[in-house]
């Protein structure tokens, strides 16, 4: 339009020296992405020439250029002071006629004559690049209207280019503050303070994994979800699942959700936060089909830039539709080259937690609280602090800098707090509700994000161990090197190890963790007789009508996030095996469960699967693995039937498994069997005729080859895989499931632990060796040594 003004729609990804990165991005979606179908909200761009114009016109340059030259770049003792002398000259200057003219000009085209609501956010020429995002360095104001809050919302933009943080990142980064000029970017506000908005990645922001879509998002405008001043909700979505149309987002979890941002009135505020009702707070802030919409259009973003993006988005409230507001280049892992791991492991003994939140990181540190209320308390913050807030927020990055983990009351995986942690290579605990009340200043803690999902703090400086190793080094073994998992939540993580799928994930877990109901107290849930137990299901499940679907859905969704993450690679889901005695210490449990002497040889497996007291709890089961392979097309997902004495047993259970629509064969369900039992190896090869493969449990095939009890600290000492006739049972399965045709895997510690026990699996020509992520590693080495041998 003039050298002052650009609107979006004729800037293209190549316009960064004239617009800055976000302009330079908005108007390159607006050209490339609108005709497929993907809304951004229109606007125009001041440039950076009408910035260099407001700096010469004003004689500002010089003046600016004596003041920042005057830093110490050593330790930033001057930073504040430059800061402020910088700011105060860029306050004084005045726009000229023409500028103003233009400005306001573009605005009331975008308008049609019309004072509208505009977004006006800050563009530096050197910002969302891949190695550097410069994300809140500058400053952004919405619910802008009017012309005259237009010209001081632009002016404030202009002087927010020497905010004392974005002078010290531009140190860091090794920018020259003269060569960076401002652009502004004024766009048209998506009424999202009536709906939703949030922060979506094209990949898992923690471990890196690129096959899932990450979406968080809250009531009102986004900025409390970029913030972190909301615990916001969180949905996967998978990639391979939009492209062929199935069910592609495969796990959610509700957020607090404690404020939402609306508008107020004025330039002095704009906006404003308000509490959420309870109905809002209780409820998803979007739909499943806005996911899905959402993460469709992140996958067309990515693969137009060809890189992982982090994107902002909002729901206007009032038409109901979703919009891009921004999109930039994720610069923690996609500027990564090589997978370098650190592997930390505590040695010590440690004590329960005192507060639990969302993990970032997958370290541990230790440090000293520091409590931090605001930048006011930054001369209190010592270099190797634990910084512990309740929010962060941007003018705080230089004293995150000296801290070596942050802990916060508010946020998501999406929030400063949490992209700065990754950003500086530390850990940090977001979300935690309480930290600053349960910690205080002077503290010795020790923050520990090696458990997945979940993170904690401890008292006191914990003891632990350190290793780096280079995942790019370590072959893939003809033998298959796979995972034993439990927590659906390291699974991202551990796809990136070299691996070739995971030989058994224990269902039993994910029920005891995450759903903590027995089944058949689901699916009788309405003749529970009145109890603390069944208030406490109530509570839990009170968002489904259908009880028996909350089963299902948790089920199937953390079964998801494990074979997502491994996907195609096969991952083999092993049915429920909890004993009675387990069962019972489910919610509900106590009255479906008998009393039994033996649990260990009682009422477990198979046995259960077919049986009046468990088949409809079964079912369920059924079903949830049914919704994976069946609906999210994660067909990657094999089932395996534990202690499964008979042969007519397990024809049994097939039967059953047919009945709830699990048939085997049917869209290549292949059904295994554990071989744990000496009926299993001794009938090897009938048990072949119905299954299509087997998994040795080492530990019970040893317990009942040598007739022990594994759990007596008495006659532990002859529990020995080892043995002479656990080795001749080993033997004798994996020739007859070759002979047979059917693959053959086991899963247990002892090949990590022992390498002669290794070699001997190799040696009997064993499919694959399952090992806990602890011992992966050290299996491989243990399976390398053994097939070198062999060779």
């Amino acid at each position: 339009m003039s050298k002052f003004v650009i609107f979006f729609d004729q800037i293209k990804s190549k316009d960064i020296a004239k617009v800055g990165g976000k302009n330079a991005s908005l108007g390159e979606m607006i050209a490339e992405l609108t005709p497929l179908g993907i809304k951004i909200p229109d606007g125009f761009a001041t440039t950076a020439e009408a910035f260099r114009i407001f700096l010469h016109e004003n004689k500002l340059e010089k003046e600016l250029e004596s003041s920042l030259s005057q830093l110490n770049t050593h330790d930033l003792g001057n930073l504040s002071e430059i800061g402020k002398k910088c700011r105060s000259l860029i306050s004084g200057g005045k726009f000229n006629e023409e500028a103003k003219r233009d400005f306001l000009k573009a605005y009331a085209i975008l308008g049609a004559g019309k004072p509208i609501s505009v977004a006006v956010r800050s563009s530096a020429t050197a910002e969302d690049l891949p190695t550097a995002s410069f994300a809140g360095q500058h400053d952004s104001f919405l619910n802008i209207e009017g012309e005259e809050q237009l010209l001081e919302a632009i002016h404030k933009c202009y002087i927010s280019l020497f905010n004392d943080r974005a002078i010290k990142y531009r140190v860091d980064n090794g920018f020259d503050h003269m060569h960076v000029a401002l652009s502004v970017g004024v766009q048209k506000m998506v009424r999202s303070d009536l709906g939703s908005a949030g922060v979506a990645f094209t990949i898992d922001p923690e471990s890196g994994f690129p096959n899932v879509i990450y979406i968080t998002s809250a009531w009102g405008l986004g900025e409390n979800v970029v913030q972190g001043a909301v615990n916001p909700d969180e949905f996967y979505v998978f990639k391979p699942s939009i492209e062929k149309e199935s069910q592609s987002v495969i796990y959610k979890k509700l957020g607090a959700k404690e404020n939402k941002m609306v508008y107020a009135h004025g330039m002095e505020r704009p906006v404003m936060n308000i509490k959420t009702s309870a109905l809002e707070r209780d409820n998803f802030s979007l739909e499943p089909y806005d996911v899905a919409l959402l993460a469709e259009w992140c996958l067309t973003i990515e693969k137009h830039y060809g890189m992982p993006m982090d994107i902002e988005w909002a729901k206007d409230g009032q038409s109901g539709e979703i919009f891009i507001v921004q999109a930039r280049p994720e610069t923690v892992h996609g500027a990564k080259d090589g997978i370098k791991i650190k592997e930390y492991k505590i040695t010590g003994k440690k004590s329960a937690p005192i507060v639990k939140g969302k993990a970032v990181g997958n370290a541990i540190a230790s440090g000293r609280v520091c409590i931090v209320k605001s930048i006011a308390d930054a001369a209190k913050v010592r270099q190797g602090d634990i910084i512990v807030a309740d929010i962060t927020n941007p003018d705080w990055n230089a004293m995150l800098r000296k801290a070596v983990s942050i802990v916060t009351n508010k946020g998501g995986r999406t929030s400063h707090a949490s992209i700065v942690a990754r950003e500086l290579g530390i850990n940090a605990l977001v979300g935690t509700g309480d930290a600053t009340s349960k910690l205080r200043d002077g503290q010795e803690i020790t923050v520990s994000c090696l458990d997945g999902d979940e993170g904690s703090v401890y008292d006191g400086k914990l003891e632990w161990t350190v290793k780096e190793i280079d995942l790019g080094e370590i072959p893939i073994t003809h033998t298959k090197s796979m995972f034993i998992l439990a927590d659906p939540f390291n699974a991202f993580r551990l796809s990136l190890y070299p691996n070739q799928g995971v030989g058994l994930l224990r269902m039993e877990f994910i029920i005891s963790n995450s759903i903590r109901i027995h089944p058949m107290a689901l699916v009788n849930f309405e003749e529970l007789p009145e109890s603390n137990d069944k208030k406490a299901i109530e509570a839990i499940t009170h968002h489904y009508a259908d009880k028996k679907k909350y089963f299902v859905e948790k089920l199937s969704e953390n079964i998801a996030i494990v074979a997502a993450a491994f996907y195609p690679k096969e991952v083999i889901v092993r049915l429920s095996d909890f004993k009675t005695n387990e069962y019972a210490q489910l919610l509900g449990g106590i009255g479906f469960e008998p009393s039994e002497e033996n649990p260990m040889l009682g009422f477990r497996g198979a046995s259960r699967y077919y049986h009046p007291l468990y088949m409809e709890g079964f079912g369920l089961e059924c079903e949830a693995m049914r919704v994976v392979r069946d609906e999210m097309g994660l067909t990657n997902v094999k089932l395996m039937i534990p202690f499964c004495r008979t042969v007519e047993e397990g024809k049994k259970v097939l039967d059953v498994m047919k009945s709830y629509g699990l048939e085997r064969g049917k869209n290549g369900l292949e059904v295994y069997v554990m071989a744990e039992i000496p009926s299993n190896v001794i009938l090897a090869e009938d048990f072949a005729q119905i299954f299509d493969g087997f998994s040795i449990g080492s530990n019970d095939l040893t317990q009942l080859t040598l007739g022990i009890d594994r759990d007596s600290a008495i006659i532990s000492d002859l529990f020995d895989e080892n043995n002479k006739a656990v080795k001749a049972m080993l033997s004798s399965v994996i020739q007859t499931a070759k002979k047979a045709g059917r693959k053959i895997g086991l899963c247990g510690q002892a090949p990590s632990d022992y390498p002669a026990f290794a070699k001997f699996l190799v040696d009997e020509g064993i499919d694959s060796i399952s090992f806990n992520p602890d011992a992966l590693l050290k299996g491989i080495e243990n399976i390398i040594e053994a097939e070198s041998k062999r060779n």
